[in-house]
């Protein structure tokens, strides 16, 4: 199935690094914001990492402004079925330049290996591969995941 990225990217003329994904899975775009999945292990993360209490959409939206945070997805559309990450066919890249050329991004980082192999074929900027936060990442501990994701903070 076609799908097109269906939400803005987060940030603004501060934010200093920036968090892409591969493509919001199918609970993330019904509910109409990044890592919708209850199982999804990202929010909890910048709430342990940052100390704050992440729970409503604006909450998060204000939350990654406030530490500088830029969030967004490689992939602008392609053909997926259902949140596979490994279904992916005929992905048409985001505009990176769009964050890039507005903002002082300092540090790229991508969420997963799925993330990171879309991203290394369509950009050139260096990234850091940090481990998948999906559920579908379970050989990953919460606390293994909070000690890899400790490098984004600033």
């Amino acid at each position: 199935m076609l799908i097109t990225h269906p939400f803005e990217p987060i940030y603004d003329k501060n934010s200093k690094i920036l968090i892409l994904g591969s493509l919001p899975s199918v609970r993330s775009r019904a509910d109409g914001f990044y890592y919708g999945h209850p199982k999804n292990r990202f929010w909890r993360l910048m709430s342990a990492l940052y100390h704050e209490d992440l729970k409503t959409v604006e909450e998060k939206k204000k939350f990654l402004l406030k530490y500088g945070i830029a969030l967004w997805d490689v992939i602008a559309s392609c053909e997926i079925e259902n949140s596979a990450d490994s279904s992916i066919r005929n992905a048409v890249p985001n505009d990176l330049d769009r964050i890039l050329k507005n903002a002082e991004i300092r540090m790229i980082y991508t969420n997963g290996k799925a993330a990171d192999k879309l991203y290394r074929k369509y950009y050139h900027e260096a990234a850091v591969c940090l481990p998948s936060t999906s559920p579908a990442n379970a050989a990953w501990t919460f606390e293994k995941l909070l000690q890899e994701w400790k490098k984004i903070l600033l």
